[in-house]
């Protein structure tokens, strides 16, 4: 059984990139508020990613 051939891995896999490109508006120098609730609303993401993804396998995640 593969890493991602469960439904929960890809989804778990989509939310980790989406999580992490969410980051980069944050990078420009004239980054505001929006950016702010974006690194929230991003961490959050990759958080949901992150945890989807190690426990859609058999046993126990690490």
């Amino acid at each position: 059984m593969g890493l991602l051939s469960s439904k929960k891995a890809l989804v778990g896999l989509v939310l980790m990139v989406v999580g992490t490109l969410a980051f980069f508006p944050s990078l420009m120098a004239n980054a505001g508020n929006v950016s702010v609730y974006l690194l929230a609303v991003a961490a959050v993401v990759l958080t949901a990613g992150t945890y989807l993804l190690g426990t859609s396998g058999d046993g126990r995640p690490v």
